[in-house]
């Protein structure tokens, strides 16, 4: 079952924010923390982006193929293609 606590803000004239102590440890927010807000069915999802959060995507966007070897196969195929352009200036 997923852990639910309600903690209470009020947003500043200056559209601010203050998050809670609590929710600032645990979830590692520190002056500096990218914050994304997140629309979703009537809510708003409050995302600190941390490094906790980036490593937690890690192998979420696994492919079947490797982008960093279909990026040094498509260069070769561009590099081959301008060598074979450059021959046939000098041929010239």
């Amino acid at each position: 079952m997923k852990e639910t606590s309600f903690e209470t803000s009020t947003v500043s004239s200056k559209g601010q924010l203050v998050v809670p102590a609590r929710i600032r440890r645990r979830f590692g927010i520190k002056p500096g923390t990218e914050i994304r807000f997140i629309e979703r069915e009537g809510e708003i999802v409050f995302q600190p982006v941390t490094k906790e959060f980036i490593r937690s995507l890690r192998g979420s966007l696994k492919s079947e193929t490797s982008v960093t070897q279909d990026l040094l196969r498509e260069r070769k195929a561009e590099r081959e293609a301008e060598e074979a352009s450059l021959a046939g200036h000098r041929s010239r």
